[in-house]
């Protein structure tokens, strides 16, 4: 019974970082606005020559939105993709 609960908790677990990206996502869906102003910000890097999905922005995305930076990268590329696909 004990090895059943212990399954069920880690099966629980491993669902919640899926789901939070699911909720992640739907904020750029719902707030097009706030993501064009991040297209301006990876405009602005990528004027200097930095990538969008250099080591630099990433951290950016990850302290602005306060995420952890595999969130923010794909927070990004979901940005990058629906709202500026012009960005490198």
């Amino acid at each position: 019974m004990k090895l059943l609960l212990f399954f069920l908790f880690l099966f629980f677990n491993s669902l919640y970082p899926v789901l939070s990206q699911s909720n992640l996502l739907e904020t750029v869906k719902k707030n097009p606005s706030e993501a064009r102003n991040l297209c301006d910000k990876f405009r602005e890097f990528n004027s200097k020559g930095i990538s969008a999905s250099s080591d630099k922005v990433i951290e950016y995305v990850s302290n602005k939105r306060k995420l952890t930076p595999v969130n923010a990268e794909i927070f990004s590329i979901y940005v990058i993709g629906l709202h500026c696909p012009d960005i490198i």
